[in-house]
């Protein structure tokens, strides 16, 4: 659970052009005209192009201009985005939808003991997720498959962390997801994936907390494979203290 820069998301209307490069050339590289995107998007064709420029910025796409067009190529990062999107719909429109990331145990750095048991944090964890974690997190190195299905989690509701600052420093928010572990015939049911809005980990690599050592309780050793199961529930776009009230007439 460290801490580094993290881009600025594009806004919606970016996410849309995001989708129609996508539909034009799947995540393959693909040849794209600003004049036919703004086509697409009912927009101008300076609309069109600044879209683009706000996924290149973002980190969603890679490009190459030419001259009569441009080789667009969509990024792991924005796979994820539209996976997230993808996973909203499944959520609205479908039942049961469940969420499985495979991956194997791994050996971590020891920042997460460092981390989880600051105070800012700790009381946190204490008062939203009902459990003081154990000093340390689980990590998992998640299979290619499910790095990719991962941006799903964007999709789904989860406990918020505040970002929080003593003396020193100011320490990042996070978000903590519920999930179930499963490992063999065995399985966790009150444990967090935490994923800090801000970090150096790849997208490959998953941490764990929970109120038990889960490499004791579940008998888990480096290389060992196990699911984690994220509870789909829904998307919760602001915490209920930061949610405005609606008056409906």
């Amino acid at each position: 659970m460290a801490e580094a820069t993290a881009a600025t998301e594009p806004d919606p209307a970016a996410i849309a052009a995001l989708k129609h490069v996508g539909l034009v050339g799947g995540l393959t590289e693909t040849k794209v005209s600003c004049a036919a995107l703004a086509d697409r998007l009912d927009a101008s064709t300076q609309t069109a192009s600044r879209r683009l420029q706000t996924l290149e910025s973002t980190g969603y796409i890679e490009r190459d201009v030419v001259g009569d067009g441009q080789w667009v190529r969509v990024t792991d990062a924005g796979e994820a985005a539209l996976r997230a999107e993808y996973a909203d719909y499944r959520r609205l429109f479908e039942s049961d939808v469940e969420l499985a990331l495979r991956g194997t145990v791994t050996g971590g750095m020891g920042e997460g003991r460092h981390y989880i048991t600051l105070p800012g944090y700790a009381e946190q964890f204490r008062e939203r997720l009902g459990y003081e974690p154990f000093p340390g997190t689980l990590n998992v190195d998640l299979t290619e498959e499910s790095v990719r299905r991962r941006g799903e989690m964007a999709g789904i509701g989860a406990v918020p962390i505040d970002a929080w600052e003593d003396e020193d420093r100011t320490y990042g928010a996070a978000s903590c997801y519920a999930v179930t572990l499963v490992a063999d015939d065995e399985r966790y049911e009150n444990a967090h994936a935490i994923v800090p809005d801000r970090t150096h980990h790849d997208d490959d690599q998953l941490e764990l907390i929970a109120p038990d050592r889960l490499r004791d309780t579940l008998t888990l050793d480096d290389g060992d494979a196990v699911e984690v199961r994220v509870e789909t529930t829904a998307r919760a776009d602001a915490s209920e203290t930061d949610a405005p009230e609606t008056e409906v007439a």
